[in-house]
């Protein structure tokens, strides 16, 4: 299996990757870096921010939504141009955001966490028609938020915890039953990051630690991996023009030196040809 490069430029933590249907583009962020990263014809572009940004949906085919450590913007990617939208633990120095994604019905999922990954510091939240609604706390690492194709089934994962929960949604998007879990990986230690969901239902996971992405089927069942020559994958999502093409980002915080000369790509966005298929990211409704 042939892993490309997709972009050579290293994070301290890549996250939150997002294929812009709209625009056929990919962005992503370094959130030690405080930056929105993208490609187009051009070649490499980036935005910077003065405080942490983890993840973002689209709004239109100019307008992102990002998740900030202290707020919702709605941002111009035209222009640069940032208008808050909602507060995000505006109040709370010691937090930050980090995972999120949109969900079928127009809102939007984020978590937050100790910026130290202080043990049970973040939360879940969920913003929709204006108002940002707490979904559960005491969450120490957030990831893996995704939702099944057909938008009864939100997928949520702390890290930390080595566990992945699947919750039922009702027909507005809220939670409308108890979490159950779908991955336990108490026992095995591994490590859950950012994951996507792809057409078929299936549930793509980074798996930090692991050097790979897994894939594993409704069951929760494992059916494929990609191996990866980064330790420290961080999330996936599917892109291009038939959206089978996988990208991943990557990190090199926490590394040593000799691990570096081992991984030099690691905090690189990478990308690998599937015979998956990803579904369409869903659109932010402000």
């Amino acid at each position: 299996m042939n892993i490309d490069t997709f972009d050579d430029r290293a994070c301290i933590l890549g996250e939150g990757p997002l294929w812009h249907p709209e625009r056929g583009q990919l962005f992503w962020f370094d959130i030690m870096g405080k930056r929105l990263m993208t490609r187009d014809e051009d070649g490499p572009r980036e935005w910077r921010f003065d405080r942490h940004v983890s993840a973002a949906g689209w709004i239109d085919r100019d307008t992102l939504m990002i998740a900030s450590e202290t707020d919702l913007v709605r941002f111009d990617l035209v222009t640069g141009a940032a208008e808050r939208l909602a507060d995000l633990e505006a109040s709370n120095p010691a937090t930050r955001s980090n995972d999120g994604r949109a969900d079928p019905f127009g809102g939007f999922w984020i978590g937050t966490m100790g910026k130290h990954g202080e043990t049970g510091a973040g939360a879940l939240y969920r913003y929709f028609r204006g108002k940002v609604v707490q979904l559960r706390d005491g969450i120490t690492i957030p990831n893996a938020t995704c939702f099944t194709p057909d938008g009864r089934t939100a997928f949520f994962a702390d890290t930390a915890a080595h566990v992945v929960w699947r919750i039922a949604l009702d027909p507005e998007g809220w939670p409308d039953d108890d979490w159950e879990v779908f991955l336990d990986h108490r026992e095995s230690g591994i490590n859950p990051d950012g994951a996507v969901v792809d057409a078929d239902g299936r549930f793509w996971c980074a798996e930090w630690g692991g050097s790979r992405v897994a894939c594993y089927a409704p069951s929760g069942d494992l059916v494929e991996e990609i191996p990866l020559d980064v330790p420290q994958p961080t999330c996936p999502a599917f892109g291009g023009p038939d959206l089978s093409t996988l990208h991943v980002t990557s990190a090199r915080q926490g590394m040593p030196s000799d691990a570096m000369d081992g991984a030099p790509r690691s905090g690189m966005t990478l990308s690998v040809a599937t015979s998956a298929r990803g579904q369409v990211e869903h659109r932010v409704i402000p």
